[in-house]
C-alpha cells in the first residue's frame, strides 16, 4: 500500500468530489497491462542507487531498472494503466516527484537492479554464482497514436530517454549522427527509414508503441545471456554480469574467475589487488603477455588506470582497471570473435554498471592451486609457436637463421628469452641452403658479431655450439661442445659440416665456433625422415655457404682475424654475446 498518501490523495480527490475507494497496490506478479510511473534517469548505478535511498524515505514501490544505455531509470510501480496516470497527478501536484516524471513501459527496460534479486555473489571459493534473475515480463502491444499524440508524447521524453532512442536507432543501421538529443533532419530521417524496415508508415515520428519496439529490438541481442547484477564480495565489485552463460569458477588473486557453463566459450575475470601506480603499471605489462589476451588491438594507460583491447581470429578481449584508494580494481571480458553485436552491448552494459564495493581479494587467495612458470596466477602466458636459434652477423642486428625456423609464424622476434622480443622481417631466403636473414623493424646494437672464418677447420678438431637448446625457458643459451667429424655430407655433399655433437631442437639455427671463436658453422635442424641417424650425429651450413648468403643479401662477413685458442670461459662468453633466441609467433 501506499499508505503515506492515503490522507492527500483523499483529501485532494474529495476537492474534486471524486469518490476514493482504494489505491493501487504492488502485485505480487506483474500483471500484462501494468506500467511504471519513471521519476528520474541518472548516468551511474551509484546514482540511481543513492536516489532510491531518497525516495524511498518518503515513497513506496520505489523500483530501479538499467535502460540499456549507460543509464538507470528509478521508478514508481507496477501500477494499472488508470492508477499510474492518478499517481503521477497527484504525486507531481504535491512536489512529491520530478514534474517531468511520466508513465513508462516494461519492454522500455533492459533489467531490473533494484529491489535486489536476493541472490548474493560467493563468498567462499567453493561457492557457485546464483542463477539469472528472471527478465522483466513484456507488455501487450500498445494502441497506436495519431502524428499529434505521437508528437506529444514524445515532447514528455527526458534528455537521457531522447539519446537512448538515437543510440537505438544508430545500433539498427539507420543513424550515424550525434548522440545528442535532438531530433533533428538526421534524426528524422532515421525514424522514417527505420518505420519503412519495420513496416509502419515512414511519418519520421516515432509512436509510444513505435519506440517501445525499437527499444525492445536493441535489448534483445542479451537476450539469453542471463543479465543480472551481482555482487562480488571477496573482490569487492559489483557489476551486470551475464549469469545465464557463465558461471563463478573461483579464486586465485588477484583474480576471480567465471567460467563457461555452457556451449559459449566466453570468461570473465574480475581484478581485484592493493596496490599502487607500479602495481598498476606492472599489471598492464603482465596481462599483454597472458594466451587470453591476443597482441592486436588498442592499449591505452593513464596515470591511474588502463584499458587492452586484444583481437584475433579466435576471440576478442577487453581488459580494464583503476586505481582509488590504494586498490585496483577492473575486468577482463573473454568473448568468442565474430559476436562483435553482442558483445559490444554487453560490455557497455558492464562499464556502465561497474561499482567498486567494500573489500578487496586477500592476496592469498587460492593460494593451493596450481602453479607453473606458463601460469599467472592461474592464466597460461602466451607461448611462441616454436623457439630457435641464431646468430648475429652484422651491426644493425642483422641476425642469420635457418629458413624452418620462420616458416608459418605470423610474425617472428629476436631477443634474449629474457625479455618480449624484438619484432623483425625476413629480409632474404636461401632455398639451397636452407638459411634466412632476419633484419630488425628497429635498428639494434648487438653486443658482438660473428666473425666467420677464412679456412676450413681441421677433420676431429673441438668445436662449440651455442643455442638456446631449451627454446628460451632457460633465458640464455647453452654452449655444448663437440668434435668436427668431416667437412662434407654423408654423401660427400660441399657446403655441409658433419658434427659429433648432442643437440636438441632449439639450438637449430645456433652458431658452431672454433676454439678460436670463428663461426664455422650454424647448426641445421635434424631430417624429418625415416631414416634414423645415431645419437650424436649433426650437419651444419659451412661457412662458405654462410658468407655466400651474406653477399647475397648485401651484407659484408667479417672474417675471422684470430688465431689464438680462446680459453673455455672466454668463448663461451663470446657464444653468448652473438648468439640470439628467434621466436616464432602465431
Amino acid at each position: 500500500m501506499i499508505r503515506y498518501l492515503f490522507a492527500p490523495l483523499l483529501a485532494f480527490c474529495l476537492t474534486l468530489g471524486l469518490a476514493l475507494t482504494a489505491l493501487p497496490q504492488r502485485a505480487a506478479a506483474q500483471q500484462a497491462g501494468d506500467v511504471y510511473v519513471q521519476i528520474q534517469a541518472l548516468p551511474s548505478l551509484a546514482e540511481a542507487e543513492e536516489a532510491i535511498s531518497y525516495y524511498e524515505g518518503y515513497l513506496s514501490d520505489v523500483n530501479g531498472f538499467s535502460l540499456g544505455n549507460g543509464f538507470f531509470a528509478v521508478v514508481l510501480g507496477p501500477y494499472t494503466r488508470g492508477d499510474a496516470g492518478q499517481v503521477l497527478r497527484v504525486l507531481r501536484a504535491e512536489g512529491r516527484i520530478p514534474p517531468d516524471s511520466y508513465i513508462a513501459y516494461p519492454s522500455w527496460f533492459a533489467r531490473q537492479f533494484y529491489p535486489p534479486s536476493g541472490s548474493s555473489a560467493p563468498t567462499s571459493e567453493t561457492e557457485a554464482a546464483p542463477p539469472a534473475a528472471p527478465e522483466v515480463a513484456q507488455v501487450p502491444a500498445l494502441p497506436d497514436e495519431s502524428p499529434a499524440e505521437a508528437r506529444r508524447s514524445e515532447a514528455r521524453l527526458t534528455r537521457a530517454e531522447r539519446d537512448q532512442l538515437q543510440i537505438a536507432l544508430q545500433w539498427a543501421g539507420v543513424y550515424n549522427g550525434a548522440i545528442d538529443g535532438a531530433f533533428g533532419r538526421g534524426t528524422r530521417s532515421a525514424m522514417a527509414a527505420w518505420q519503412q524496415q519495420n513496416g509502419h508508415e515512414p511519418s519520421g515520428v516515432l509512436t509510444t508503441a513505435q519506440r517501445a519496439e525499437l527499444l525492445g529490438q536493441y535489448n534483445a541481442v542479451l537476450d539469453g545471456l542471463g543479465l543480472v547484477s551481482q555482487a562480488d564480495a571477496r573482490a569487492g565489485i559489483r557489476m551486470d554480469m551475464p549469469l545465464g552463460v557463465l558461471d563463478f569458477d573461483r579464486y586465485q588473486a588477484p583474480f576471480a574467475f567465471y567460467a563457461p557453463s555452457g556451449e559459449l566459450d566466453a570468461q570473465l575475470i574480475l581484478i581485484s589487488q592493493e596496490g599502487d601506480q607500479e602495481t598498476l603499471f606492472g599489471l598492464y605489462d603482465i596481462l599483454q603477455t597472458l594466451q587470453i589476451v591476443p597482441e592486436d588491438g588498442p592499449r591505452q594507460r593513464r596515470a591511474d588506470s588502463f584499458r587492452i583491447e586484444g583481437r584475433s581470429s579466435r576471440v576478442v578481449t577487453h581488459a580494464q582497471a583503476s586505481l582509488e584508494d590504494g586498490q585496483i580494481k577492473g575486468f577482463i571480458l573473454v568473448w568468442p570473435a565474430g559476436d562483435s553485436q553482442r558483445r559490444t552491448r554487453l560490455l557497455e552494459q558492464m562499464q556502465a554498471s561497474f561499482t567498486r564495493t567494500t573489500g578487496v581479494l586477500p592476496h592469498d587467495a587460492g593460494a593451493g592451486s596450481e602453479q607453473s612458470v606458463d601460469l599467472v596466477s592461474g592464466l597460461e602466458i602466451r607461448k611462441p609457436l616454436k623457439g630457435r636459434s641464431g646468430v648475429y652477423v652484422s651491426d644493425d642486428g642483422a641476425v642469420l637463421t635457418l629458413a624452418s625456423a620462420v616458416e608459418g609464424c605470423g610474425r617472428v622476434t629476436v631477443g634474449s628469452g629474457l625479455d618480449d622480443g624484438a619484432p623483425v622481417e625476413v629480409a632474404a631466403r636461401d632455398t639451397a641452403t636452407g638459411l634466412a636473414l632476419l633484419r630488425p623493424v628497429q635498428s639494434a646494437a648487438p653486443m658482438a658479431v660473428a666473425e666467420i672464418a677464412t679456412l676450413s677447420p681441421r677433420i676431429s678438431s673441438e668445436i662449440v655450439l651455442a643455442g638456446y637448446s631449451y627454446e628460451g625457458l632457460l633465458g640464455a643459451p647453452s654452449v655444448t661442445w663437440g668434435t668436427l667429424a668431416d667437412v662434407r655430407g654423408l654423401a660427400g655433399e660441399e657446403g655441409v659440416s658433419r658434427l659429433d655433437i648432442r643437440a636438441l631442437p632449439g639450438d637449430a639455427g645456433g652458431p658452431v665456433f672454433d676454439t678460436t671463436g670463428a663461426l664455422v658453422g650454424l647448426l641445421m635442424a635434424a631430417e624429418d625422415s625415416a631414416r634414423q641417424l645415431p645419437e650424436g650425429v649433426a650437419f651444419a651450413a659451412a661457412p662458405l655457404s654462410l658468407a655466400e648468403m651474406l653477399t647475397g643479401a648485401g651484407i659484408s662477413p667479417v672474417a675471422a682475424s684470430g688465431s689464438a685458442t680462446l680459453t673455455p670461459q672466454a668463448l663461451t662468453r663470446h657464444a653468448e654475446e652473438v648468439t640470439v633466441l628467434v621466436q616464432c609467433w602465431e
